[in-house]
């Protein structure tokens, strides 16, 4: 259900605004994006595991918190990082 941390460094080095850089708003919505991806593959085969279904909607309302924020600081970065996840259609 987590991120390899392989995973991890490759979502880093790919949303990462200069080296070193893992804590801007880019790195830590594209590693929040893949764990609920993986959360989400989880639930198909374990519709009842409603205690994980609570940290999945904490981790939807945090990437949204993140999002709003960036939104709000620089727009052009929003739409960069929705278009390169694939969040919105």
């Amino acid at each position: 259900m987590s991120v390899t941390p392989e995973k991890k460094l490759d979502i880093i080095t790919d949303n990462a605004r200069a080296t070193g850089d893992t804590g801007s708003p880019e790195v830590q919505v594209a590693i929040l994006t893949e764990r609920i991806k993986n959360l989400t593959e989880h639930f198909k085969a374990h519709h009842k595991d409603n205690h994980s279904r609570r940290g999945l909607l904490a981790m939807v309302n945090k990437r949204r918190s993140l999002l709003d924020y960036l939104k709000k600081k620089d727009v052009a970065r929003y739409n960069s990082l929705i278009q390169k996840l694939g969040l919105r259609k």
